[in-house]
Formats: C-alpha cells, structure tokens, sequence
C-alpha cells in the first residue's frame, strides 16, 4: 500500500521542479548593498588622505571612485548572472579589503614620489578582477577541476622551480624578472596545489581513513619537492603556508589528530633546521627574540622595530590616514608591513576591523564547505579558506612580533600584482562552491559517491 508521503513525492515530481524562489534575489540585493558601502568606504579614506596630506579633496576622487565602482559593479552582474545563489559577502569583503590597500598603498607613494606603486597596484587589481570574472563565467562546475588533478600538481612544480634560475631579490628567490616585469610565481602555485591536494585527498579518504598509518605517497613527494624548492628560493613564509595548508587538508579529509601532530613537529623540525643554516632566516629569527638589539647597540631602529613603534603610535583610534610615520620602516612598508600603516593611522579599532573581515571571509568559506556536497568541492573550500587564514594570522604575527616574521604579502592590502591576482582568484572559486552549496538538488548533473558529475 502506497503510503501519503510516497504519493506527496511522485506528485511533486510529476509537477516538475518547484519554482525559483526569492532567496537568489535577496542575496544578490544584499551584495549589490554591500558593494555600495565598500566602495563609499574606500573613497572616503581616499579623500581622507588628500585632506590630510594637501588640505583639499583629491582632484582624482570621483575618477577613483568611478573606476572602483565600475569594476565592483561588472563583478557584481556576472555574480547575479551566473551565481545566483552564491554567498553575498566574499565580494562586498575583497572589494572593500582591496580598496583598502589601494587607499595605504597611495598614502605611502605620497612619502616615495619616486616609487609610486599605487598606480601598478590598480592595474593588477583590474586583471584580478578580470579573471575573477572569467573564472565566475566560465566554470560552471567547481567538480570539472577534479578531472585536471595531476596537471595542476605538475603545473605547481614548475613555477615554483622557475625562481630558482633567477638571481635573488632581498635575499629570497621568489621572483621572475624579465625586461622590467616582474612575477612571484609561488602565488600562483599554491592555489594549483590546494587543487591538487583536494583532488588527490578526496580520491583516497577512505583509504587514509582506514589505514590511517601511511602518508598519501604523491601528495607528500609533492610536498617534499616543494619545501626543498622553497628552502632553495629561502622563502621559509611559503613553504610554511603550504605545509600548514597540507596538513589541514590531511586532517579534514581523514579527521586524525595524529596529523596535526606529525606536522606540528615537521614544521617545528624544518624551521629550526632552516634557521641554523640559512643567514636570512636566522637573521629573522633574531630580530623576532630581541627587536630593539639594533637600538641599543645605537645602529637605529630596525623593520620590525620601526613597525612595533608604529603601531603603539596608533593607540585605539590612531593617527588618522595620511599622518602616520609607518614609511620609517622602509622598503617592504608597502608590502610586508603595510598592517603596521593601517595600525598606526586607523589604530586598534581600525586594525580589529580589518581583522573581522578577514575572519568573515574564511568563515563564509568554511561554511560553503559544510554545504557542498561532494568531498573534492568541501575540501576545495576548506584550502582556498585556509590559504587566506593561514597568510593573515603569519602575517600579522610578524609584523606584531608574535611570530618570526616571513615574506609574505597580506591578502588584497599589500603591494603585489601577483598576490591580488591570486587573490580575487580565489574569491571567484569561493562564490562558485557558494553557489553549488545552496543549489537546487534536482539543478545540473547528479553526484555519484566520489563527487563526480
């Protein structure tokens, strides 16, 4: 005997699918409010700078805020357009973080007439944008990547070998220079790799899972392999983001703490072995346990010393943009240390602020990742989340002296075309699993038990 909730079922079914409700909508409209605020936030510390710096707003200002609102708005109908249903903070978040960066990156051009880089930084964050659109447009399915596992793992190799042929720039061999261009390669592999890893864990979980005692062989000759080119490049920052991000994909796919364990220990191992043999890592790590050696022995401030004065400068409220002295620590103010800019001009309030977006950002990722329903799209969300927190909480502990510091740029606000490239890459994957989490079952082709189409 048929019972009523099977004949409620056949029913629904032979009435086709129910119609589109107006959640899309809603979210698309709370974007769309969002963006509105960010690029009004943006101008303002534009114009902010201009009234400190010169007495009178920017004669640029309504350009500034055109061309920002213009590119904010071209993402946001490609999102309305092909993501639908797709989470409405991450772009409000890199829009406004983005926008950020571009205000303390002019403000600290004001210093260096001779070394603008605010202009460059906006032409980097136009082609950000336009590969965000691309990706946002052309990848229909986020489980389509799976079936390029292999390559993106070899394609990670390569650029992070490429470096190495070239000569160091600050001591660190992570830039390719040709002809004036310059491009940080190791930004782009390690979005390949969060790809390789996802698709390589999520093919063998269950085997990991059980056996639990043998490391996924591929994944860590990969790693190996890269940690020996990054130690080669000495840029210890990279080659700590990619393991952490190993190591918390290893954990999510299996749910055995003895990885964390296995790589908090490799990690402690190979940073203290790296820092006996490698000057420029050692010298990092002295300046961390002892900041103001240099100005007791009367040699001046230091980086990291010039960055701690800069933010106990900036109290709760700081300076104000445009009248800190943050340009004191030098040639990686734009750069490494451009959280120490936003701590002494925006202070503590202004500083936790940024902060909680960073944090909004990795939430709405990992939250993305407890609604897709394939393994390869959860662990995806879950490495494209954890490049972003890992990167943020290295950065800002070394510029803070929590952590020895590491050269690394911070997401969307320092200077570095290849950084926010990478950067609105990962957004663009980010709304893509959004919209496949909160997407019609009955929608696109069905799942079978490895997440594949």
């Amino acid at each position: 005997m048929t019972t009523e909730a099977t004949r409620v079922g056949r029913d629904r079914k032979a009435a086709g699918p129910p119609p589109p409700t107006a959640a899309p909508v809603s979210r698309r409209g709370a974007e769309l409010a969002l963006l509105v605020l960010a690029v009004f936030l943006s101008v303002c510390g534009y114009c902010a700078v201009g009234l400190a710096r010169t007495g009178h707003v920017p004669p640029d200002a309504v350009r500034h805020g055109a061309g920002l609102g213009a590119l904010a708005l071209v993402a946001h109908v490609v999102v309305r357009w092909r993501a639908p249903r797709a989470d409405p903070l991450p772009l409000p978040i890199a829009v406004l973080l983005n926008g950020l960066g571009l205000v303390l990156i002019h403000r600290l051009d004001l210093e260096t007439p001779g070394d603008r880089a605010a202009p460059a930084q906006l032409v980097w964050s136009t082609l950000g944008v336009g590969l965000f659109l691309l990706v946002v447009h052309l990848l229909d399915d986020h489980r389509t990547l799976r079936r390029v596992t292999r390559a993106c793992g070899i394609a990670a190799l390569v650029l992070l070998v490429l470096p190495v042929l070239f000569p160091p720039v600050n001591g660190a061999r992570i830039w390719i220079r040709l002809a004036g261009f310059s491009l940080q390669p190791a930004e782009f592999a390690k979005v390949l790799l969060v790809v390789f890893f996802a698709g390589h864990l999520a093919a063998h979980r269950e085997a990991l899972t059980g056996a639990g005692r043998r490391a996924p062989g591929p994944v860590v000759a990969i790693w190996l392999l890269s940690v020996g080119v990054l130690v080669l490049e000495r840029d210890l920052g990279t080659s700590l983001l990619f393991f952490a991000l190993f190591v918390i994909l290893l954990y999510v796919a299996t749910g055995r703490l003895g990885w964390i364990a296995l790589g908090l220990a490799g990690l402690s191992a190979a940073a203290v072995a790296v820092a006996r043999i490698e000057p420029h890592v050692r010298g990092r790590v002295a300046d961390w346990l002892d900041p103001f050696a240099s100005v007791e022995a009367g040699r001046g401030a230091g980086q990291l010393a010039q960055s701690l004065f800069a933010f106990a400068a900036g109290g709760l409220f700081g300076e104000g943009l445009g009248q800190g002295q943050s340009s004191l620590i030098g040639f990686a103010a734009k750069s490494d240390f451009i959280l120490a800019t936003a701590g002494e001009e925006l202070g503590l309030a202004g500083l936790g602020a940024i902060i909680v977006l960073y944090a909004l950002l990795v939430e709405r990722g990992y939250r993305a990742a407890q609604l897709t329903p394939d393994p390869f799209g959860r662990l995806l969300a879950v490495g494209l989340s954890s490049l972003i927190a890992v990167q943020v909480f290295v950065i800002a502990g070394g510029v803070t002296g929590l952590i020895p510091l590491t050269g690394m740029a911070m997401p969307f606000l320092a200077q570095g075309g290849s950084s926010v490239v990478t950067n609105w890459v990962i957004v663009a994957l980010l709304i893509r699993l959004g919209d496949a989490a909160h997407r019609d079952p009955d929608e696109g082709e069905p799942l079978d038990g490895e997440g594949r189409p």
